[in-house]
């Protein structure tokens, strides 16, 4: 296996900008003696942990990497509103090359693989009743990462040839010494997806059922079902849909009985636990954590991201759906990240279904149940009549996604998975990709810049 090394993990600047100015701000710093850092089991965990908060951070699964999407896969139905350029940027379908955010979100990402990648190379230290668990939650983390990296930063998987397009550079051992031999190319699409399935179903066979509020097998089979749906490897899809919602359900998790008890937000805020559909979620506390959906989206914090009448109007009358959101100052809110300290959500049970269902529908199978059993399991919880197996479609399949995972991070990427537009552009057009940042290019003349920029 060649051995990527990235500008951004060379220096390890990690990114972590306030809420207040959002400005790129790194330092170089010397990369971890690995002889020194991490000589014992209680080390790597230690390692472990840390790599969990830096995936965590407001750039990266603190919530950038699904809210910054989410804005550029909208076109009518939600309201930009803010005053940091970049987000506007995005919203606009106009991003610079040195967009502060999607600069963050690349810095912060990689920073986070080159610790689990520390974490990995320091295994034969751990003990043997850990050892399992922490490949598999180090190599969880690392597939999760390349996925949206490549998801954001390249062209889709059905956009022309993957095994021609370029992805995202390939950084699988942790980063050393600064020379002009580590200034690396990018890996193809193909194969950056290979090492993502690779990572992740290493990760579904080493990870516990539970384990905490950490990643678990459950979780791993979830984000497999979600890099195979992009692929639209619909039998893989299915099964590996089916096989989080067997795990978790034996395991204690379970769809809450309303929507709004998914997205738990008590006022005044509070530190909020997981709730039964949390397959994964970045954890926040009154001390640690950040949670860019509350950011953005909440009138209780910035509230820079309304909601329009055209997306309120795709909802059938009695929806509870309708519930969660609300009016402040006249304009539209949604009530899904009104807490500050609401751990935020990566993956829900939910999502398993609807994929489960959509993978069935399109292939005519019913991998562990019927298309319309799991589509009505949502419209059940919102009190929307039933589907029969007679008239249920694939564009009702896809609706009830879009509903249901409103503002959570799918938008664009569910666009160009079905070829869908984004107003007059395109699922395949160069504004929907984000920038290779400028200060990579700058640094390493072997990096490709995206089209369109």
């Amino acid at each position: 296996m060649k051995q990527f090394l990235y500008k951004s993990l060379l220096l390890l600047g990690v990114v972590y900008g306030t809420a207040c100015n959002k400005m790129l701000n790194t330092q170089p710093t010397q990369s971890i003696d690995q002889t020194v850092a991490l000589n014992t089991s209680s080390d790597v965990l230690v390692a472990l942990t840390g790599a969990y908060a830096d995936m965590g951070v407001e750039n990266a699964y603190g919530g950038l990497t699904f809210v910054a999407p989410d804005l550029l896969g909208n076109f009518a139905e939600l309201n930009w509103s803010g005053t940091y350029q970049g987000m506007t940027q995005i919203y606009n379908k106009t991003i610079p090359i040195d967009n502060n955010f999607t600069t963050q979100n690349w810095l912060t990402s990689y920073k986070a693989i080159n610790d689990v990648n520390n974490v990995l190379s320091a295994l034969n230290v751990v003990t043997a009743d850990k050892k399992a668990s922490v490949e598999g939650q180090a190599k969880f983390i690392r597939g999760s990462l390349y996925f949206d990296l490549v998801r954001l930063f390249a062209r889709a998987w059905n956009d022309g040839d993957p095994t021609a397009n370029d992805g995202v550079p390939l950084v699988l051992t942790p980063t050393g010494g600064i020379t002009d031999a580590n200034k690396v190319s990018r890996n193809k699409v193909s194969e950056v997806y290979a090492q993502v399935i690779s990572d992740l179903t290493d990760a579904e066979s080493l990870l516990p059922a539970t384990n905490g509020f950490y990643a678990n097998k459950a979780a791993a089979s979830a984000m497999l079902a979600r890099v195979y749906l992009q692929k639209g490897d619909y039998p893989n899809a299915a099964a590996a849909a089916n096989r989080a919602i067997t795990t978790a359900t034996a395991n204690g998790f379970a769809l809450t009985n309303t929507y709004a008890a998914a997205f738990p937000a008590p006022y005044p805020p509070a530190a909020v636990a997981n709730t039964s559909e949390d397959l994964f979620a970045m954890q926040v506390t009154p001390t640690s954590g950040f949670n860019t959906f509350n950011e953005y989206y909440s009138p209780y914090s910035r509230g820079d991201i309304q909601i329009n009448q055209a997306h309120l109007n795709l909802y059938e009358p009695g929806d509870a759906r309708l519930g969660l959101f609300y009016n402040s100052g006249g304009s539209i809110y949604t009530a899904k990240f009104d807490n500050v300290y609401g751990n935020v959500h990566i993956i829900r049970l939910a999502e398993m279904y609807l994929t489960r269902a959509e993978a069935n529908f399109r292939m005519g199978t019913q991998v562990g149940d019927s298309p319309v059993n799991d589509i009505n399991k949502i419209r059940q919880r919102v009190n929307l009549l039933p589907y029969t197996a007679g008239t249920l479609t694939l564009a009702a399949i896809l609706k009830e996604r879009k509903l249901e995972l409103a503002f959570e991070g799918f938008t664009l990427h569910d666009v160009k998975r079905t070829q869908g537009t984004v107003g007059n552009l395109n699922y395949n057009s160069s504004k929907l990709v984000f920038p290779i940042p400028k200060r990579e290019i700058i640094v390493n003349p072997n990096l490709t810049q995206n089209a369109g920029y």
